[in-house]
């Protein structure tokens, strides 16, 4: 029962007593939170201090910068908004509040568990190897997949962007990222642009672009493959480089109002 809040500071385990001690008696709430009866009635006549008192100030500062950005900005670009509003903080102590008011950034896919298991299934080589300069357009596309939250949920994205001109060729949306929501990108694109060549499409290694209907897409279509290294992000860098993340999210979503 009090096994979180024996975890917390002493200053924390006060409000607990408070808030039970009309059900419980006090000395047995500090017994069991391992607090001395004559603290928790000293705490009772001291007044708030003045860090509480900016704590809460600073607190609701960080809900209003959360809720502007839609729920995306962890405790580091809320540290940076609060600095830009000229309300000076540390981040750690950004971090502590969000924690204790239970506010975290929310992402459209769960938390990565921090290592691999097994082989990849199908992986093409790295062609591209990071040299982004194109000579000419429908030579070489990237397509990545990125996450769109709106007010009734999250909702993915995939786009395919020419290297050429750094410009989005099409994209396809979707509320699942399933190897259909890649594949109606694709196609999209191709016959968007219909191109007379061989044109090559550069991804990450995951399980949209290497299963064995998309790879079926790629021939039909005489697309060409390249897939960067397992677990490195930088050699799809590109797709953010030339329009940010935040920018390609709203985009996709005026896309979205205009159907």
């Amino acid at each position: 029962m009090y096994s979180g809040v024996l975890c917390r500071r002493v200053k924390e385990r006060y409000p607990f007593v408070k808030s039970r001690s009309t059900d419980y008696p006090v000395r047995l709430l500090c017994q069991a939170l391992e607090l001395h009866p004559s603290g928790y009635y000293e705490w009772l006549q001291r007044p708030e201090c003045q860090r509480d008192k900016d704590d809460k100030h600073l607190l609701g500062a960080i809900k209003q910068f959360w809720l502007e950005s839609g729920g995306h900005h962890g405790y580091r670009n809320l540290h940076l908004d609060l600095l830009e509003a000229n309300i000076p903080c540390g981040r750690d102590r950004v971090l502590r509040l969000m924690r204790q008011a239970s506010i975290k950034a929310q992402r459209g896919y769960n938390a990565p568990k921090g290592r691999y298991g097994g082989k990849p299934d199908v992986v093409a080589a790295n062609t591209l190897n990071r040299d982004f300069t194109v000579a000419a357009p429908n030579q070489w596309w990237v397509s990545d997949i990125t996450y769109v939250h709106t007010h009734e949920g999250f909702l993915f994205l995939a786009v395919v962007m020419d290297l050429y001109a750094r410009n989005i060729v099409d994209w396809s949306m979707g509320d699942r990222m399933t190897e259909e929501l890649v594949m109606d990108a694709l196609t999209a694109a191709y016959w968007r642009r219909k191109p007379s060549d061989t044109v090559y499409l550069h991804s990450d290694q995951g399980s949209q672009y290497s299963s064995r209907s998309f790879r079926k897409l790629l021939n039909t279509l005489d697309v060409r493959p390249s897939m960067s290294r397992r677990g490195n992000c930088w050699d799809t860098e590109i797709i953010l480089t030339s329009a940010d993340s935040n920018n390609l999210t709203r985009a996709g979503i005026d896309l979205v109002s205009l159907c």
